[in-house]
């Protein structure tokens, strides 16, 4: 027996998608904001390891959570066909 989850699928569920990235990249900008207030602080070695990473994953999350925004403002691909039909159709009446 197969499953299907639909939120697997590209196109279905990016406003959770992004939600979820949006969380992850809040919580790693506050997690490498105090680990390289940290580091500022005591100088130890894991700490600077640790705000260079996180600056890495915020830069992953933002281009995850751009994806999947920019997936919310473009229209399925099953009504691109009817919007393509209905664009022809006022062109022709137009005319």
């Amino acid at each position: 027996m197969r499953v299907q989850i639909d939120l697997l699928q590209p196109g279905s569920c990016e406003g959770l998608k992004a939600g979820v990235h949006a969380t992850a990249l809040g919580l790693s900008v506050v997690m490498g904001a105090y680990n390289a207030a940290a580091w500022l602080r005591r100088r130890e070695p894991h700490l600077a390891v640790n705000a260079v990473l996180y600056a890495a994953l915020t830069l992953w999350e933002q281009r995850q959570l751009a994806h999947h925004l920019a997936r919310l403002s473009t229209p399925p691909r099953e009504f691109e066909s009817i919007a393509l039909e209905e664009a022809s159709t006022t062109t022709r009446v137009a005319a």
